[in-house]
């Protein structure tokens, strides 16, 4: 069997599929709940924490050329190292609500498969319990 063959039949295998599709459905989900923190949630938790902006914390670590605005972005342009720790919080907010995100949703389709599983077929009727209905038949004729 050659090589694409072999490639072929592991490309179009259910799992692979299913795997390729979740994982671009993946990133476009984690572009929304992205969003959601940077735009939505990390504004509201700077207004309660005295109106700060986590994404413009830092710390400078070297020296700031002369003319340099003391912007994150700015320090980053003109190669100053920095230790960007309010980035890190958001990114960790980030990854805490999509994570929740999606422990609510696999719980949610654990349940629905709870319901969706067939009842347990009826258990066998004893030999002799048929044996006594055969008897009973017979004599009704």
């Amino acid at each position: 069997m050659g090589m694409m063959q072999e490639f072929r039949e592991f490309a179009v295998k259910g799992n692979v599929v299913d795997l390729a599709v979740g994982v671009i459905i993946g990133a476009a989900f984690g572009k929304i709940v992205d969003a959601v923190v940077s735009d939505l949630i990390m504004p509201v938790v700077g207004l309660v924490f005295g109106k700060l902006d986590f994404s413009s914390m830092y710390v400078l670590l070297g020296t700031v050329p002369p003319g340099t605005d003391m912007s994150l972005e700015a320090l980053r342009k003109a190669g100053v190292p920095v230790f960007a720790y309010g980035h890190f919080l958001t990114v960790t907010v980030n990854f805490v609500i999509l994570a929740f995100i999606i422990f609510l949703m696999v719980k949610q389709i654990n349940r629905l498969k709870r319901h969706h599983e067939a009842a347990p077929p009826p258990a066998a009727t004893p030999e002799d319990i048929v044996l006594l209905r055969e008897i009973r038949d017979s004599l009704k004729k």
